[in-house]
């Protein structure tokens, strides 16, 4: 009886540790982000993010990005980036095409630590709509319906945040199922 009581404690303390583990070090694209790494550090284990890795390779913009920040990501899917018009991506990724390549990524950054309840706090305060100021120039509508945020760009496409808070150690990420295009 006391055995079986010992084992019920160390094993309900095992899934204890487990869920806090899970929660402190949240899942992205089957990869634990843990907030003692940088964006690079993190964003490199993401299966859903390997085009986003690529093209900030691509734009060479690793090292601003593992850099000391703070830094907001909006971070497209792959899905997000294979959903823009055939042929794009490749593009984006020669060497020819950098600018705009750099371009439309830093369109995706914000050089704070924005957590969703201080970007939900701020459309509250600005009347349902907040316009967010990115490291590209570019201005992002933010709104928040039924507890999500979304994120229209200067096109009008609309992305939603489908994973919200990933901290890193220079920032925080928020994974994002469209690729937010700048005004061109």
């Amino acid at each position: 009886m006391i055995k079986s009581a010992l084992r019920a404690t160390a094993l309900a303390a095992a899934f204890s540790a487990i869920a806090f583990a899970a929660q402190a070090n949240p899942m992205v694209g089957g990869a634990a982000m843990y907030a003692n790494k940088n964006i690079v550090e993190n964003a490199v284990n993401s299966k859903d993010h390997t085009t986003l890795v690529a093209a900030v390779k691509a734009a060479g913009l690793v090292g601003t990005l593992e850099g000391k920040g703070p830094f907001t990501v909006f971070a497209p899917t792959n899905e997000a980036f294979a959903a823009l018009p055939k042929g794009t991506v490749d593009a984006l990724l020669k060497p020819e095409n950098k600018g705009k390549l750099v371009k439309i990524l830093t369109c995706h950054v914000v050089a704070a630590n924005a957590l969703s309840k201080t970007v939900a706090k701020m459309i509250k305060d600005d009347g349902g709509e907040h316009d967010i100021k990115t490291v590209g120039g570019c201005v992002i509508k933010a709104k928040e319906s039924m507890g999500k945020i979304t994120l229209t760009d200067e096109n009008g496409d609309v992305a939603h945040v489908t994973i919200a808070d990933v901290k890193q150690s220079n920032g925080v990420i928020h994974v994002v199922d469209k690729v937010l295009l700048p005004k061109m």
